[in-house]
């Protein structure tokens, strides 16, 4: 493989830091509560492990901020000075079942899945329910971050709607400080 970057390579390396930023300010000024166009409600929440990054080349920094207690204010700080968020632990909810997944802005790669924990009634199920079921909520999950990120592009992509989301989330910024 090449070390040359593809054509759009950084443009993704921008678009993912704008979503997973955007994700963070989004998930706490509207407390985290999201729909589908089905009308299925769902919460979506940053976990206690930000990453945020700003600068080019050789000076390029970034901060990491994790920890069950933390406030992640290292990581509000990194962004009320130009930092964008570049890592994420996600965390998403609907009625009983919780995932958590991590998200890499660079290329929109996602570890760690977790999904809710399957229930086994007993030794007679059938073999492939439990993997049917495990590949249910992967999907289930991959398609609320697939449906966060068209909200994100209805408004990033509309230029009037993503000034006013800019001011919203320097507000947002202000009132953590």
């Amino acid at each position: 493989m090449s070390d040359t970057p593809y054509m759009g390579e950084l443009t993704d390396v921008v678009l993912g830091q704008e979503f997973l930023t955007w994700l963070w300010f989004r998930s706490e000024a509207g407390n985290g509560q999201f729909r589908t166009p089905e009308g299925v409600t769902f919460g979506l929440f940053m976990e206690q492990r930000i990453s945020v990054q700003g600068g080019e080349g050789e000076s390029l920094e970034t901060a990491t901020v994790s920890g069950p207690m933390s406030e992640l204010r290292e990581a509000r700080l990194g962004l009320s000075t130009g930092k964008k968020v570049n890592r994420a632990l996600l965390r998403i909810e609907r009625d009983a079942d919780t995932w958590t997944v991590s998200v890499k802005a660079e290329d929109f790669q996602m570890n760690s899945l977790k999904t809710p924990v399957i229930e086994k009634d007993g030794e007679d199920d059938d073999p492939d329910a439990a993997f049917l079921e495990k590949i249910y909520l992967i999907e289930t999950c991959l398609g609320y971050i697939d449906e966060v990120y068209r909200q994100f592009l209805t408004v990033r992509l509309a230029p009037a709607d993503w000034q006013e989301e800019i001011k919203a989330l320097r507000n947002w910024l202000a009132a953590g400080d």
